[in-house]
């Protein structure tokens, strides 16, 4: 059986050769696999340096070049291009654990699925703001149990694009990404789930996640996520959940309490002081974790900053899509993976 990694790619000069690397050093045969990589439209040297690492890489790429038509788009087209029985899907700015094609391929062989999806996670070498985000992504204190990447998911679980995959029989009956700019791995997830196909998760299949390089990155990107769940929503609304509005509803509350603590510190203290400790644990948690006390500060940054980027994007997008009763609100614009 021959898989296929489908990678999109969009201005990853810095990050794509970690992934090439990652894909070269697999323990699967390089027989067993090919890579197919799309580049969508890239204005750095993103292209300039996947092309001179194609004659020392010791498995088969095949690098097809697109004008910029974004990720879902990127990744039909390397569906097309694709010649194994099973897509499997990691994205630009991630690496391949070494055995991550092996487990893959193990569980298919062994159990059999028409779907997965598996984890992802950081490096000792990632930046402190890697792993800061890292941590506020995946934990089940922020949003690991919505994410459904816990033992005991509180919310569906949906394989996401940086690590999922699909056999090519699969895909022949659900189709492909769909046209949403963000959450379309989601929207594609759901209507595998809805045609009863058999859906695994590989605890053991991990990528290592890079992520966003700055806060402001990180913003924009949380930002559209909530967007995106209010979209994601409108398409099928078994796909917006109570949990869903958590992160709004914090949102809320934590503007009235500030706002009540600037026109009446005494009477608002209480409940600043409650909230504030709240990150404080959570940062506190992160940096026990992680083992490393620098990390602490920067959770300080960036667990809130997912926490309120994502509950105002999801209410921005809420006012639009269901009170405004526009068709389509995307958030951020800008080219972007």
């Amino acid at each position: 059986m021959l898989i296929s990694v489908i990678t999109p790619a969009y201005n990853r000069a810095d990050e794509i050769p970690h992934l090439l690397e990652s894909i070269a050093k697999q323990t699967v045969a390089s027989d067993r696999f090919e890579m197919v990589i799309v580049d969508d439209g890239s204005t750095d040297q993103t292209v300039d340096i996947i092309e001179a690492m194609i004659p020392n890489l010791n498995f088969n790429l095949n690098f097809v070049k697109q004008e910029n038509a974004g990720p879902g788009s990127a990744r039909n087209q390397g569906i097309e291009e694709a010649k194994g029985e099973l897509y499997v899907f990691i994205d630009s700015d991630c690496e391949a654990d070494p055995r991550w094609l092996e487990i893959i391929l193990d569980s298919f062989e062994r159990e059999g699925f028409d779907a997965f999806g598996g984890p992802d996670a950081s490096k000792g070498d990632f930046t402190t703001l890697q792993r800061a985000i890292d941590f506020s992504m995946t934990s089940f204190l922020t949003t690991g149990g919505l994410r459904g990447h816990s033992v005991r998911p509180l919310a569906k679980f949906y394989p996401r694009s940086h690590n999922m995959g699909m056999t090519r029989s699969l895909y022949e009956k659900v189709g492909g990404f769909g046209s949403l700019r963000h959450g379309q791995d989601i929207e594609l997830s759901n209507r595998i789930h809805k045609s009863g196909a058999k859906v695994t998760y590989l605890p053991e299949a991990i990528v290592y996640h890079r992520r966003r390089t700055t806060l402001k990155k990180f913003f924009r990107q949380v930002f559209n996520w909530g967007v995106a769940r209010i979209n994601l929503g409108k398409v099928d609304s078994k796909m917006l959940e109570p949990l869903h509005f958590f992160p709004a509803v914090i949102t809320v509350i934590a503007s009235i309490i500030t706002v009540g603590f600037f026109i009446d510190p005494i009477k608002y203290d209480s409940f600043f002081e409650l909230g504030f400790g709240f990150f404080l644990f959570l940062a506190g948690t992160g940096a026990w974790k992680l083992k490393d006390l620098k990390i602490f500060f920067t959770l300080l940054a960036v667990i809130p900053i997912q926490v309120f980027g994502y509950g105002l994007g999801f209410i921005v997008a809420f006012v639009f899509r269901f009170i405004l009763r526009q068709k389509v609100w995307t958030g951020f614009r800008k080219k972007y993976y």
